[in-house]
């Protein structure tokens, strides 16, 4: 006895293997996966109805004879559409499949029918207690021994002679409790995972569509603060200036600025605020303002510088703060009169001797304290002469081997170049950076000002 219901269970299990394959077809269907979204539409469950009806009548066909019974897996294809469609879905799979058992008679054929038009409803009915959505792998598996077990109750229950039933029952229990459970198990892996897919793929589609919104968002944040930015260089009398700012994130926390003082006079700005990214392009507007509401009309620049200085730590609850260098040009007088705040010292070049000379002043990043030291120097600006601003971003570009571009390189630069007029010495160091990076990832803002003293005009 226990011989032959291995081998049932063997041969059950073979035929399970070919509606696997099957089954999986099915399963890639758009169909299938429309009803597996929740897309009840008659054709769909229409056509589900058919596909598991015809898989049931596969599992009565592919079933193995014993004393006169039929051992099968015929309840599979009910079960599954109703787990997935619904009670619609189950019920027309179960009639299609129970209808043929019944059509081939045998004196358990009544309660085989009921058992398959029942399997489809009671799987329905899980799909309806489960909010519509497939029960998972572990409950299908409890349910199609439920079912299975319900079936040989059946059995127990309406066919006669009662001892036949008992015997029927005895020998194909079991091995088509265990086959229809296999069956169903794998079946729910591959709907469980079409699942995950389906699920992985909405995921990635908001992704996506979030990553598609932010970088909208920060096209226009860029644009903003790209309006910040002066759009033109303001026409100087015997001077030659030129700026250029690269972010290295959509939006960055560099700035620079020509302010209107008075006259002849006009105030040159440039500033790294710390951090990158959004939280330094908003602390860059604000530091950007502060500096601008403190500089218009005031021709000191350590009066500018403090008074920004303080305006800015009152606003830095942040802990962030910015390193600026500002400078008030008289035209007339050919100075530039200027206060550094912890900001990289311009090169200035001689346009008689080529000596080098760093515009350092003592001070402190704004925003770190009130009421900060800073002083204030002046130099002259001869015809030929070169002053150029510049942020951290500027010498710590690297290379794909993390080597910086550096200070010496800059200098070397500007010397090799110092004849071409501003806006072109921008460009040529923008270049060398660029080049010198090879492609490497941009860490930080790269800012540039050039001021070349000329004839007057």
């Amino acid at each position: 006895m226990a011989a032959m219901s291995g081998s049932l269970l063997l041969t059950l299990i073979d035929k399970i293997c070919v509606i696997v394959v099957a089954a999986y077809l099915i399963t890639r269907t758009r169909r299938f996966s429309e009803v597996l979204a929740g897309k009840l539409t008659p054709k769909n469950q229409a056509a589900m109805i058919l596909t598991f009806g015809a898989f049931s009548v596969f599992g009565t066909v592919s079933g193995v004879e014993i004393s006169g019974v039929i051992a099968n897996v015929r309840d599979l294809g009910p079960m599954i559409g109703g787990l997935v469609g619904g009670p619609l879905v189950g019920l027309g799979a179960g009639l299609i499949g129970g209808g043929y058992r019944y059509l081939l008679d045998g004196f358990t054929g009544l309660p085989c029918s009921i058992a398959t038009v029942f399997a489809g409803v009671f799987g329905g009915i899980v799909y309806i207690l489960n909010r519509q959505k497939f029960v998972g792998i572990r409950g299908a598996v409890v349910f199609s021994v439920f079912v299975e077990s319900f079936h040989m109750l059946l059995v127990l229950l309406i066919s006669e002679p009662y001892s036949e039933a008992v015997m029927v029952v005895r020998e194909t229990g079991i091995p088509m409790i265990a086959s229809n459970a296999i069956g169903m198990l794998i079946f729910a892996f591959m709907i469980s995972n079409l699942i995950k897919e389906r699920e992985t793929e909405e995921e990635r589609d908001e992704y996506f569509d979030e990553l598609e919104k932010k970088k909208l968002e920060l096209n226009i944040a860029r644009e903003i603060q790209q309006s910040f930015l002066p759009e033109m260089v303001p026409p100087l009398k015997g001077f030659d200036l030129a700026a250029k700012s690269l972010p290295a994130k959509e939006v960055g926390g560099d700035f620079y600025d020509f302010i209107p003082i008075s006259g002849d006079e006009i105030g040159l700005v440039i500033a790294d605020v710390s951090g990158k990214s959004v939280p330094a392009a908003l602390f860059m507007v604000l530091s950007r303002a502060m500096v601008k509401a403190s500089a218009t009309g005031n021709t000191s620049a350590l009066k500018v510088a403090k008074r920004a200085n303080d305006l800015i730590s009152a606003d830095a609850k942040s802990g962030m703060f910015v390193t600026l260098f500002y400078a008030i040009l008289d035209q007339g007088a050919r100075t530039l009169r200027y206060v550094n705040a912890g900001h990289n010292p311009p090169l200035v070049l001689d346009g008689e001797t080529g000596d080098l000379t760093l515009l350092k002043t003592r001070g402190i990043a704004m925003g770190v304290m009130d009421d900060a030291e800073m002083e204030e120097k002046v130099i002259e600006i001869g015809e030929g002469d070169l002053v150029v601003f510049y942020t951290d971003g500027v010498t710590e570009a690297v290379d794909d081997e993390y080597h910086q571009f550096g200070t010496e390189r800059l200098v070397e630069t500007v010397k090799k170049n110092s004849h071409l007029p501003a806006v072109d010495l921008v460009e040529k160091i923008t270049g060398e950076i660029l080049a010198f990076s090879r492609g490497a990832p941009q860490f930080d803002d790269i800012t540039l000002m050039v001021l070349k003293g000329e004839k007057g005009r």
